[in-house]
């Protein structure tokens, strides 16, 4: 089973929304005589989300009534036969609102996962780029694989039930087994429904299609806001075309020196560090913190509802009930904004009392479900992703001998992120790389911001990604808060650095730091 602590800013769009291929009549005229970076885009209304992309209703406009525009890129499928087959690749924007002659370009935003889907994110968090939109596009796609880029499918709805109810954390051979077997029924499922896509979806394949769409949308370069495993595909982008990188910006970084198993073992620290910030701002607060008087009761009380859960899961959304695998996962979903934190505290209330809907509501929303039970394919593409482009592979055995390692990192969450590393075992696709590459001498400086209070992205990975992309290009900003990433949190500091960069090339000092 892949790690699903790995699903980052597209899972906390679908939260909000749960707590309060070819893109349907909008495409693009490719050239003629084959060559790609000549195509035209024909931009429309934008449908509805597909299913894939996680359903509902067509993108609102942005509160001054500017609409959102879709089209459709021509891409080839494989990059090594580029005058070959073609896929589509889905794109939408929301054009420059200020002076034409003030006008920058284009800017491209990833928002991570991978797997999420940029054409349904995008409106979503629109109106926090206002600022941007005064000289830029604000533009966004789904990667390949994703929504309706060529999107990799793997199981039905009612597989997916299943699949997000086993038991993720097994403790005897029998179950071991049972966990294999399922991965491999699983990863078996995506072979068979995706085989042509499936060996063109490493982050080297969207990074050439960033590189095709910003000679598409016509800019001289690339500006770039990439954030979560955006980082990692900007980074990558600016290993590949360091000339062509305009003013970029990463946040909420990845730290692209890891293996897959130093990564899981550092989310493991992060979403502890996380959890024991969550316990300490509910005991801290003049009002009784209701799901423990002490930071140490909190987390000894979310471990006991776990073993119990794991024994006897309780109702959830009917017909399904709350394991321990749903709640884990829906605690962690609430950790990835402190936003969320009172989620949390009321899930675990209910959860307390024997009804389990709002952890699961958090879990679904982790795996793309919506309410009325179709899941988006988020899943799918993330494992697909993560899989062909790593190349370890991780047997039962050796997660065993790893899991006390992991458990000193987390109590709560080791066994979960440890035995997440079995996942991509008998993945069809060979793994790329260890890690990976984004060294980009020449390139023009990229900002990368670290929070320092990040579970999914902890706050190391900025700084090993300012060192790997090289001398004279990363330039690091820290801003010391809680949750996954930081322009959002609506720091003024950060977003005065961010906007005062993108808007007007104005670098930061290095080691900047916002509190």
């Amino acid at each position: 089973m892949a790690n699903p602590f790995r699903l980052r800013a597209a899972a906390l769009t679908t939260t909000a929304v749960l707590l309060s291929a070819v893109l349907a009549g909008c495409g693009g005229d490719g050239a003629e005589d084959g060559d790609l970076t000549r195509q035209k885009l024909d931009w429309q209304d934008c449908p509805a989300p597909s299913a894939a992309e996680g359903g509902g209703s067509p993108p609102s406009p942005l509160p001054n009534g500017t609409e959102w525009q879709c089209a459709t890129m021509k891409a080839p499928l494989d990059w090594g036969e580029p005058k070959g087959e073609t896929i589509g690749i889905a794109l939408i924007r929301a054009k420059a609102g200020g002076p034409a002659d003030k006008r920058i370009g284009s800017l491209v935003f990833n928002f991570g996962g991978p797997g999420g889907s940029g054409v349904t994110t995008l409106p979503a968090f629109g109106a926090d780029y206002a600022a941007l939109r005064t000289r830029y596009d604000l533009v966004s796609f789904d990667p390949r694989g994703v929504g309706r880029s060529a999107p990799v499918t793997c199981e039905s709805d009612a597989q997916l039930d299943v699949y997000f109810q086993q038991d993720a954390t097994p403790e005897d051979g029998a179950e071991r087994a049972q966990l294999l077997q399922r991965t491999r029924r699983f990863n078996a499922a995506c072979e068979r429904n995706s085989e042509k896509i499936l060996p063109h979806v490493r982050t080297t394949d969207a990074a050439r299609d960033m590189e095709l769409m910003r000679q598409v949308l016509g800019d001289a370069k690339l500006h770039y806001f990439g954030i979560s495993y955006g980082t990692e595909l900007g980074g990558v982008y600016a290993h590949l075309f360091p000339r062509h990188v305009g003013r970029a910006v990463l946040d909420a970084v990845v730290d692209p020196t890891q293996t897959p198993e130093q990564s899981a073992l550092g989310q493991a620290r992060g979403f502890q560090r996380a959890l024991d910030s969550f316990a300490q701002d509910c005991t801290s607060k003049t009002t009784e913190c209701p799901v423990g008087d002490t930071e140490q009761e909190v987390k000894d009380r979310i471990a006991d509802l776990l073993a119990d859960l794991e024994k006897k899961p309780i109702p959830g959304i009917f017909p399904r009930r709350l394991t321990q695998t749903a709640a884990t996962n829906g605690i962690a979903q609430s950790l990835y904004s402190k936003d969320f934190w009172e989620y949390l505290t009321e899930g675990l209330k209910e959860a307390y009392d024997g009804d389990g809907k709002i952890l699961m509501l958090l879990s679904d929303s982790m795996n793309g479900r919506s309410d009325n039970g179709e899941y988006s394919n988020l899943t799918a593409a993330n494992i697909a992703i993560n899989c062909s482009d790593e190349k370890p592979r991780y047997t039962a055995d050796y997660v065993q001998r790893k899991l006390p390692e992991f458990r000193r990192a987390s109590p709560l969450f080791g066994d979960y992120l440890a035995w997440g590393m079995v996942g991509c075992t008998d993945w069809a696709v060979p793994g790329a790389a260890d890690h990976p590459d984004v060294s980009a001498p020449g390139s023009a400086p990229i900002l990368v911001v670290g929070n320092t209070g990040d579970p999914a992205t902890p706050y190391e990975g900025a700084r090993k990604m300012a060192d790997a992309l090289g001398k004279g290009v990363a330039v690091e900003l820290t801003y010391k808060g809680q949750g996954h990433g930081a322009y959002d949190s609506k720091n003024t500091c950060v977003q005065s650095a961010v906007n005062g960069y993108l808007l007007d090339g104005k670098v930061p000092k290095a080691g900047t730091v916002c509190s």
